[in-house]
């Protein structure tokens, strides 16, 4: 499993901005929905086209340096939920906290904390894997491993 490797060899490397990988693999393990929603949003099989699918749509909202930022291999600029709930939309970012029972506003805040930092993770090599980062339930067991080692 290339890739979890990769983000395994990234843990004891310099973490750049953004929250470091220990919390926000603490965030995700003590917030199991949150762990899902993330799958899902950067799962290639995703109703938002994975992680390419969620850049481009950074890009439209005019936001292209930020996920540009967590992609790289610099310093991770923030993001605000008001900000990524523009990214997805409403009507995306309503569905998901739907389906995970919990309020918009609060899962875009939650969200903002930890997509930074998970994405910089996911793609050590500063480039997003042209072949995507694996569907969601790939992304669930690659992060229920970082959890439990």
């Amino acid at each position: 499993m290339g890739l979890l490797d990769s983000v395994m060899s990234a843990v004891g490397g310099q973490m750049q901005g953004g929250a470091g990988l220990q919390g926000v693999l603490g965030m995700l393990g003590s917030q199991p929905q949150l762990m899902q929603i993330a799958s899902s949003l950067l799962g290639d099989d995703g109703e938002q086209g994975g992680l390419q699918g969620l850049i481009v749509k950074f890009q439209q909202a005019g936001l292209g340096d930020v996920v540009a930022s967590w992609v790289g291999t610099g310093a991770n600029q923030a993001i605000t939920g008001e900000q990524l709930s523009s990214v997805l939309g409403s009507d995306a970012l309503s569905g998901l906290a739907g389906q995970f029972g919990v309020n918009p506003s609060e899962l875009a805040g939650q969200l903002s904390s930890v997509l930074p930092g998970l994405v910089d993770k996911l793609t050590p090599n500063g480039q997003a894997p042209v072949a995507g980062l694996g569907n969601g339930g790939d992304l669930m067991g690659m992060l229920g491993s970082l959890l439990k080692g």
